[in-house]
């Protein structure tokens, strides 16, 4: 029998656009670390240190963030 879907998402999807204009869609964040007074402003220090990890690995120097918004919102 199939697993009825959680109620309550894990994630919260990332639209990224970087400071030479680049843009990565659909960023994963833990829904967990959102909300509060900061509202979506800790997606900025998780996307950072996703972005520091993936630079380490490839060799390149990571990019700056621009701006962010989540996934799917207008404007």
């Amino acid at each position: 029998m199939a697993r009825k879907p959680s109620s309550r998402a894990d994630h919260v999807l990332f639209d990224v656009v970087y400071e030479d204009g680049t843009r990565k869609s659909n960023r994963r964040v833990p829904a967990d670390i959102l909300g509060g007074l900061d509202g979506d402003e800790p997606a900025r220090a998780e996307i950072q240190a996703q972005d520091r990890e993936i630079a380490e690995r490839s060799g390149m120097p990571p990019l700056e963030i621009k701006s962010l918004k989540r996934s799917g919102a207008k404007g």
